[in-house]
């Protein structure tokens, strides 16, 4: 049953695999943090609105004038009207319909759009839910579904998070653009560098942990943002400038010294911990 304080369902319907279907409802999973701004103007604050105009006429076009057009070649144009959308409407408007399960690290994140949390609907299909998502988290393995919304069908991937089955909204294959052209060429590598280069891979290799990581740019502007409203001023720092392409044997070596003296010095807290508490264990024997 959803906490007082769940977010407003996005969609409701259900999970189907095979004969059985278990009643979800979708919720947003992701809640952007990115600062949002409003076009003035300056005399006087007014917000700036926005008027659609005819490029060809160049003047403003009411709204009982506009109609949907793809365009199927240079300059020519097909208009689609509601009942030309509503012929496209994919099928099964409120089912989540698993095709496949599959081991999770064959798919490639690249295809992962948009996260969304599925929840029971209230009633007998929670015990559905919960039996699905039991069944899924001990199989280890990930299911690919297709679904429709916003009469657009729509490829995901189910899994279970923390006893949630989230959905991933994916895209489609040919969605997805290839990589030739932006890879190197075939440069041989050199034997001694890629060596170092594992060891300085080996000495960033951690658990891990997102709430160390922070949006610091959003932190910066807000900080920006309160200095203006008191009235202050701010200066952006000076612009550095891009160094020179280094010596890689060089940049490998002093990198791989930073990165041991960091590791270094991160771990000497948790041995000091170790050794007051073995030396309290001791006094207390």
């Amino acid at each position: 049953m959803p906490a007082p304080n769940t977010p407003r369902a996005v969609w409701t319907g259900s999970i189907s695999f095979g004969l059985v279907n278990a009643p979800v409802r979708m919720y947003t999973a992701v809640s952007e943090r990115d600062l949002r701004f409003n076009l003035l103007h300056e005399p006087d604050n007014g917000r700036i609105g926005y008027v659609k105009t005819c490029k060809l006429e160049d003047k403003e076009v009411p709204s009982e004038e506009i109609v949907k057009a793809y365009e199927v070649s240079k300059g020519e144009y097909v208009t689609l009207t509601d009942e030309d959308f509503a012929a496209a409407r994919a099928e099964g408007a409120h089912a989540i319909t698993i095709h496949d399960f599959v081991p999770a690290e064959q798919i490639d994140p690249i295809y992962f759009e948009r996260t969304y949390y599925l929840g029971p609907e209230e009633g007998p299909g929670e015990a559905i839910y919960a039996l699905l998502a039991h069944a899924m988290a001990e199989s280890g393995l990930a299911a690919l579904a297709t679904y429709v919304r916003s009469d657009r069908e729509n490829l995901a991937c189910l899994r279970v998070r923390d006893g949630v089955i989230t959905l991933e909204r994916m895209f489609f294959d040919d969605e997805i653009r290839s990589p030739d052209g932006i890879a190197p060429g075939a440069e041989k590598v050199d034997k001694r560098q890629l060596e170092m280069a594992r060891d300085l891979i080996g000495a960033y290799t951690a658990d891990f942990e997102p709430a160390k990581y922070r949006d610091t740019y959003r932190e910066r502007l807000l900080d920006v943002i309160d200095r203006k409203r008191q009235g202050k001023t701010t200066k952006p720092k000076a612009e550095p400038k891009a160094p020179a392409p280094p010596d890689i044997m060089a940049a490998l070596t002093a990198s791989l010294e930073e990165a041991r003296k960091v590791k270094q010095a991160r771990s000497k807290p948790a041995r000091s911990r170790a050794k007051t508490a073995s030396g309290a264990r001791r006094k207390s024997a």
